[in-house]
This record gives C-alpha cells, structure tokens and sequence, in this order.
C-alpha cells in the first residue's frame, strides 16, 4: 500500500494512543486514589515515578518520524527495569500490575525486545539556535554527562525612561535628566535604543521622549536587521519594514506583539533574550527594556555613550545624587505674559494636590511616587500620572529581582521647599497678570 516514502508509516501506530493514555490514567490513579486496603501504594511503592518517568521519556516523540520506535522501545525498556526495581514493595498493587500488562501491551505492538539499550530520565531537549533562553539553560544532565556544555544561569538587567524624563539604568540608579534631542540608551553589538526628547514646558529645562528607534542587529541565521520606530501619535505594530516577526516560518526570533492599538506594544527578540515595552501616554512615550548582561556589555570604547549602561552625563541631570530640585531659573527669566499663557493652558498643582492625585495610582511612596509628584508640579499635565503608574508596572513585569523594584529616594522631603518656591512663583505671576 503506498504510504509515502518508505519508514513513514507505522504499522499499529493508530493504536498508539490508547495504551498510552491508558498508563496516563494508572499515573493518576496512583496518585489519587485507593483501591481497597490491598491496594494503598506505600512509600517503597514507586510505581508512580516509573509511570510519569516514562511518559515524559515519550511525550516529545513524533510517531511520523524516522527513529520513533527505537527510541520508544527504549522507553518501554527503562520503564519495565523501574517496575522490576520496585515489584517486591508493589506486591497486591492493583495499578502496578495494570502498569505491567500495559507495558507488555506497547512492547509486542511496537515489535520492542526485551534486550537492548534504555532511555535516560534525564532526556536531552534539543536546543533551539535562535532562543536565547535555550542556548544557555541547557546544562549537562545529571550523572548522563550528556547534554550541551553547562553556562551559568544568565543574568538580566532592566532600564526604563519615563516622565521628564526619569531615568532607571542597567545599575538601578535612578536620576532625572534635562538630555534634550536625540540620546542612545543603549549601544552594544547586538542592540541599539535611540530616543530623542523635547520639552515640555516653557522655562523648565525638564523634557519628555516623543522618538524611540530601535535597532536589532543581524544575528547569524535568526534574523536579519530589523528597525522599529515610533513617534508621538504614531506607535505601530510592525518594523518599518512592514514586518510583524522575523526568522523562519516555523520559529519566530523576535515578534511585535500589540496590547493597545496605539498605546502598548511589546517587541519580543528570543535570539538575544529581549524584551521592550513601549507605551504613549499623552503626548509623550515611555520605554522599559530587559536584556542578559553579558550581551549588554558586548561593546567597544566607542560606544560608551548608554544612559542605560552608564546614566546621564553630570552636565545633563536636574536630580542631585536623588533629590529631585525644580529649576527655577527659567521661570525666573520668563515674562509675565509668557508665564501666563503656559499657565493658561495647563493646571496648576499644589504639592498637596500632586501627591494626592499620585497617591490614586501609586500607593508606595517610593521614586516612582515622587517622580509623579516632581512631574505634576513641573509640568500641570496629569498624564504623567498615569505614565508612572505604567513606568512601574512595566518594571514589576522586566525586572529580574523583586527586592529590588523599589527604590526610595535620598531626601524626598527636598521636594518640598522647591515646590512650594515654584507655586508661590506661580501664584505671584497669575495674580499680577489679573490686577
């Protein structure tokens, strides 16, 4: 009967399925039940392990594949030598001796001898070239010294920009920076993150990201460049290539997941273990990003300039050593006429009713509270609320280390003669422009 090439069909292989099941049901019952007193499986009785080490030995295998019933057989072998180990404790066991007659079952379907070589139970998992998780989780197996060569466990690092602008590097220091244009983030052999800030209220030397462009670099056989961008109004779902992933058409090595139609993508690079949040609120964008160290250092002399490797330049932060200060210089040189109008078009916070709107979505009073309270007073715009809360959450979700997500500020009580400086400023303008 033709079939195919010769050795893709299985004679039997259809009624592959029940007796597997039914050992699947026998692993349960050991587990969850007893039958009768005769039947209780004591801790001698190891019946179980025999059963869910067989299953995970076969639950991998392709019948359709050359090479099935070989590495079946050996399967079947070591699960009959496990039920041999422990016969003398199962004696009376009722799922035992289902055990055996269903393994003597699969033997004569699958034409396995009782002689011949045994599958390990500690199987080894192909390693998938283009999944960075894969190449570097797959460690010698226990007492088989098979398997690929050990690496220690990959260490990931997070970075995340947001408001105007906050800034939390790959060291979890955390500063607040005027780097008005374009900066790179980060810069290394496998990743480049671009972003280009404006800002975002007159007087003030604060700023805010309207451009991100990232740059994922060629990568053996996983993939070739691929570039996305994203603009104020205009946060898309796909490379500027039009692509939505990229590598082969059975395994994707990186992809552009969209949460939000216009406010939360998410672009997942496998290859180098990436993971980037990208989001809009209001006018302005935020970025959250985890990636492995090791590729993160993967640079040159020449690429020294990383926010999120290195922070901002001194010149460039408004923060000082984590005392957030609002500068006061631009409003002092601004007209009065030039202050109302900004004020006309935005709210005016106290620092009351800053860290009362920013309690409503940030109940700890850590450097992400304090940032919300620092941007309302800044800037009278309550999205950047919300960008806080998100900035946070994303964090919660990339940040490889629990105990490390909040950081607390040096001094937060600096705040407050500044605030209150820069609404009595605020207040004395609004009140002669009225008179």
């Amino acid at each position: 009967m033709g079939m195919g090439r010769a050795g893709s069909y299985y004679p039997g292989a259809e009624r592959l399925i029940s007796p597997v099941l039914h050992l699947l049901v026998l692993c349960s019952l050991s587990s969850l039940t007893h039958i009768g007193e005769s039947q209780v499986q004591t801790p001698q009785c190891r019946i179980q392990k025999c059963t869910t080490d067989f299953v995970s030995l076969t639950s991998h295998l392709n019948p359709s594949l050359d090479g099935f019933d070989t590495e079946f057989c050996k399967a079947l072998r070591a699960y009959s030598a496990c039920t041999q180990r422990t016969s003398k404790s199962c004696r009376g066991n009722l799922v035992f001796h289902s055990a055996m007659l269903g393994i003597s079952d699969l033997m004569s379907q699958r034409n396995c001898s009782k002689d011949g070589p045994t599958s390990s139970t500690h199987p080894v998992i192909p390693i998938e070239p283009c999944n960075y998780h894969s190449r570097h989780h797959q460690a010698v197996q226990p007492g088989t010294g098979t398997g690929a060569p050990e690496h220690p466990r990959p260490i990931y690092l997070f970075c995340g920009l947001f408001g105007d602008p906050h800034l939390r590097t790959f060291k979890d220091h955390f500063q607040t920076c005027k780097v008005e244009g374009a900066w790179p983030l980060i810069d290394n052999n496998y990743l480049s993150v671009q972003v280009t800030n404006v800002p975002v209220v007159y007087g003030s030397s604060a700023t805010a990201t309207n451009k991100i462009t990232i740059i994922f670099k060629p990568y053996q056989e996983c993939t070739d460049q691929k570039v996305y961008q994203a603009v104020t109004d205009d946060l898309p779902a796909a490379f500027v290539d039009g692509t939505i992933s990229g590598g082969d058409s059975e395994t994707r090595s990186i992809w552009i997941l969209e949460k939000s139609p216009g406010r939360h993508v998410e672009i997942h690079a496998a290859y180098i273990g990436v993971t980037i949040i990208i989001r809009q609120q209001g006018r302005y964008l935020t970025l959250a990003v985890r990636m492995p160290e090791e590729l993160a250092m993967a640079f040159d002399e020449t690429q020294d300039l990383q926010l999120c490797m290195n922070g901002c330049p001194t010149s460039e932060r408004i923060d000082q050593e984590g005392h957030l200060q609002l500068p006061m210089l631009g409003l002092q040189q601004a007209s009065f006429q030039q202050q109302a109008r900004v004020e006309a078009q935005r709210g005016v916070f106290t620092l009351e009713s800053a860290s009362r709107k920013c309690r409503e979505q940030l109940e700890v009073k850590d450097i992400y509270f304090h940032s919300c309270v620092f941007d309302l007073l800044t800037t009278g715009d309550a999205n950047f609320t919300t960008a806080a809360y998100n900035a946070l959450k994303d964090m919660e979700t990339l940040h490889p280390k629990r105990e490390h997500w909040h950081i607390f500020p040096n001094s937060a009580p600096g705040l407050r003669p500044f605030s209150l400086l820069l609404n009595a400023l605020l207040t004395g303008f609004l009140i002669t422009v009225l008179l």
